[in-house]
């Protein structure tokens, strides 16, 4: 891609042997696809926008978490109130005998699950060592560097233990109603999802929990459902040969009419136009 804006090294980091930094988006504006000089870790604490990474678009939310190559190409559109931090790193700056490869997904340039999400019960652990590993890597002392790795290397771990695929319900029960039902959304694309039925089996208010949904994402349940069964529709129509009836059913629409409706108040165009120009794109 030509003109493809790339963020360096120097602009990020305070020297050249800083191997980890901290980049705060309080707020996340929109930001035009780029790639970078080094890798990051992404990690999504309030409001929603839509995170475009490889082309693939995901609409993220508190707990979203992204594993991202100096290579990968991603952008931020549609954002609203979207705060996040940007743990940066480079792997070659790295001295810490640590077995890194196990612990980042994709750290050797490999192919790997990039989109992950980080349950309540481990957000505060995490966060508090976000903030201690921002004030060392900020200090100038001959121990900041250590320290600063040190940390990420427990923030790395603790993102291994306390992470899971988006459609797949938490490991522990600590997790909460938030936390399943945005799993259980995921996991539900190519199916009706019905909340009162999600409730009844969580013995939870369906009110509440369209409250708290609302307040921790600032969107509603129905908004958050529809924006992440288009995006897997987008995925699909410029990375398959399906046809637009197809593709309806596996985003669980199964009117195709009506996907079209909802898919072209979404994003502007039709599935068919909008697979057109991303091909010619491409």
């Amino acid at each position: 891609m030509t003109n493809q804006l790339v963020l360096l090294k120097k602009d990020f980091f305070t020297n050249d042997d800083q191997a980890v930094a901290v980049a705060d988006r309080y707020p996340q504006n929109v930001f035009a696809e780029h790639t970078h000089e080094f890798c990051e870790l992404v990690l999504v604490w309030r409001g929603n926008g839509l995170h475009v990474l490889n082309d693939r678009p995901y609409r993220i939310i508190r707990g979203d978490l992204f594993y991202i190559r100096a290579e990968d190409r991603h952008s931020y559109t549609s954002v609203n109130d979207l705060v996040l931090q940007n743990i940066i790193y480079c792997p070659d700056r790295l001295k810490l005998n640590y077995d890194w490869e196990s612990a980042i997904p994709g750290f050797c340039g490999d192919e790997r699950r990039p989109h992950w999400r980080i349950g309540s019960g481990g957000i505060a652990l995490v966060r508090q060592t976000i903030g201690l590993l921002e004030l060392e890597s900020g200090r100038s002392d001959a121990q900041a560097n250590p320290m600063a790795e040190l940390l990420f290397g427990q923030l790395v771990t603790l993102l291994q233990r306390h992470r899971y695929a988006i459609d797949t319900p938490p490991a522990t029960t600590s997790e909460t109603l938030l936390d399943k039902l945005i799993a259980a959304l995921a996991g539900s694309l190519e199916r009706p999802f019905a909340l009162d039925v999600f409730c009844r089996r969580e013995a939870c208010s369906e009110r509440v929990l369209r409250q708290q949904f609302r307040s921790q994402t600032g969107m509603t349940i129905n908004q958050y459902q529809r924006q992440v069964r288009i995006c897997h529709a987008q995925y699909l129509l410029q990375h398959s040969r399906l046809m637009v009836s197809e593709i309806s059913m596996r985003c669980g629409f199964e009117d195709s009419n009506y996907f079209s409706v909802v898919f072209t108040r979404e994003t502007g165009m039709t599935p068919s136009q909008w697979r057109l120009l991303r091909c010619r794109g491409d």
